[in-house]
């Protein structure tokens, strides 16, 4: 009980040092910007430890932090060949895969009226199936290797990706296509120099939203067959098992490496799209 009422204490004492720092006088700097998150985050592990330790949950049901960290250290080797698996071989170059068909799409449904009407409410419709439904028949289709994982992301980001870049490509006015003309830039002069560099914030918009959905979709599609290796083959087999602490180091890898995933494409985003309002400040 000690433990939990410690806990209780630690969340009202970091939660007040929290609101001192985002009221403060410095909470635009980056260091308060940082620490804001940070101070939570660690607010919510002691709380999870001291509350599971003092309540004594088993640890079939919630295992605490400190056992998950320890199983997490000494399965890094497993947890790197899942990773690779799963994220390198499956998301990433399903998700190279999806966003490029994707751009390169838009551009041709950009061109033709006629694509436009037909395809983007045909693409709204198989955005919508769900993944669990799609998995297992990319599986059959693919194999059980990470081509099939790859087919499932690609399918998942396709559509997405294609609505921002065509709402995009069609983001600079009238007036600035006219000055185009004006110029005697052709079709493409106009797509490079003035369309597609006008989309990139629609465009950084759905690589951003295809980073968490890309990984999302190789671990499902691993529960549906895979080889003896990757995030969602030790997900499911761990719990099986009943080994909850194995599952929330998976769970951990996975985290970290969406929110790395999505970090990197938001760096390169704020580089390419300076000039755009939403990267002021």
């Amino acid at each position: 009980m000690n433990l939990v009422i410690g806990a209780l204490v630690f969340w009202g004492a970091a939660w007040w040092v929290n609101l001192r720092i985002a009221n403060g006088r410095g909470r635009d700097t980056r260091a308060a910007r940082l620490a804001v998150p940070v101070l939570f985050g660690l607010t919510l592990l002691v709380l999870w430890e001291g509350l599971v330790r003092g309540l004594n949950v088993p640890g079939v049901i919630l295992p605490p932090p400190s056992a998950i960290a320890t199983r997490f250290a000494a399965s890094l080797p497993i947890l790197w060949v899942d990773f690779v698996q799963t994220f390198v071989k499956g998301a990433l170059s399903g998700y190279v895969i999806g966003c490029g068909a994707a751009v390169a799409t838009a551009i041709i449904i950009d061109r033709s009226p006629f694509l436009q009407r037909g395809l983007l409410p045909v693409g709204n419709f198989i955005a919508a199936l769900p993944v669990i439904g799609i998995a297992p028949i990319l599986v059959m289709w693919f194999g059980f290797d990470w081509q099939s994982k790859a087919a499932v992301v690609v399918v998942m980001v396709f559509f997405p990706m294609l609505v921002n870049t065509v709402q995009g490509l069609a983001a600079s006015t009238a007036m600035q296509r006219d000055l185009m003309q004006t110029y005697s830039a052709n079709y493409w002069q106009t797509l490079l120099k003035l369309r597609l560099p006008a989309a990139m914030p629609f465009v950084f918009n759905g690589l951003k939203i295809s980073t968490t959905l890309a990984l999302i979709g190789a671990i499902v599609a691993e529960f549906f067959g895979s080889p003896i290796k990757g995030m969602g083959f030790r997900i499911s087999t761990e719990v099986g098992r009943l080994s909850l602490d194995m599952v929330w180091a998976e769970i951990a890898v996975a985290a970290l490496a969406g929110s790395a995933f999505y970090g990197l494409v938001a760096a390169i985003e704020k580089g390419v799209t300076f000039w755009h309002p939403s990267q002021r400040g």
